[in-house]
């Protein structure tokens, strides 16, 4: 298992919602970091002094997720989830930033560019889901990933891991030890989390984004993959990349492919 960055920067910020705990390094222009479900900002350890040599990276713990307090219950949707981020923002004294996000991470970087187009200057949906009534009507009543029932014997966290396990490159513990860490630590979150996904109404939420945007394939992720062209197809202008061999552990399984196409897209946005 990796080091941490000395140079990253790990502290809490009050804002009006919550108590939210961010990891930060480098200068210049702000660049937010949002984390799938179940994760946190060590999703982004290895990516951050990547970024951070040519931008403000701040990756941020979703409310409920890894250190940042949870929202009262009841109010978790992706909708409160991008307020919460603005909240940070605006602690952190910053009217607008870039936003890149995974999975869950991506509807959350949307809801934000499509409910304050003027705070939000890009945007990297990396891995990004596409919710349309369809897919809220088949989930209802599914099996949700990531959910068990805890068990005195522990055995809930060998259906944790094996659940995840096909998802991530064989043989990479390291990878799936991160993952549950995170997991065990979100709690009822673990498993809310997809939900509070599954029921976001993104379709009409898509076709509001105007800022210059990015989305990523990783091609060997079978949740979002399928549904890359769909998401890039509603954003105008929005282009569209895959990156071969990348599963659902994206930032933390190729962080130089992931940092190298944030960096690459923020770069030509910034020279156009």
């Amino acid at each position: 298992m990796s080091n941490i960055h000395p140079r990253i920067e790990r502290s809490f910020v009050a804002t009006r919602r919550a108590r939210i705990h961010v990891a930060m390094i480098g200068s210049g222009a702000p660049l937010l970091l949002l984390h799938q479900t179940p994760r946190s900002w060590d999703e982004f350890r290895d990516v951050l002094p990547l970024i951070g040599q040519r931008y403000r990276a701040i990756a941020m713990d979703t409310v409920g997720f890894g250190d940042s307090d949870a929202l009262p219950a009841g109010e978790d949707s992706i909708e409160s989830w991008a307020e919460s981020a603005f909240d940070l923002l605006d602690a952190l004294g910053i009217a607008s930033a870039a936003i890149a996000g995974h999975h869950t991470g991506a509807a959350i970087a949307v809801e934000m560019a499509a409910a304050r187009p003027e705070r939000v200057r890009a945007l990297v949906l990396s891995a990004s889901p596409y919710v349309d009534a369809t897919r809220r009507t088949t989930a209802t009543g599914k099996k949700i990933i990531d959910e068990t029932t805890s068990q005195s014997s522990g055995a809930h966290l060998l259906e944790l891991w094996q659940m995840r396990q096909p998802f991530y490159p064989a043989g990479d513990t390291d990878l799936l030890e991160r993952f549950v860490v995170d997991a065990i630590k979100a709690g009822r979150m673990a498993a809310e989390g997809h939900r509070v996904v599954n029921r976001y109404v993104m379709e009409t939420r898509l076709p509001l984004v105007r800022c210059p945007t990015l989305v990523v394939s990783p091609t060997a992720d079978p949740h979002a993959h399928p549904v890359a062209a769909e998401v890039a197809g509603a954003i105008t202008g929005a282009r569209l990349i895959e990156v071969d061999g990348g599963m659902v552990p994206f930032p933390d399984h190729m962080p130089d492919a992931f940092a190298a196409a944030t960096l690459s897209f923020l770069d030509s946005v910034t020279r156009s």
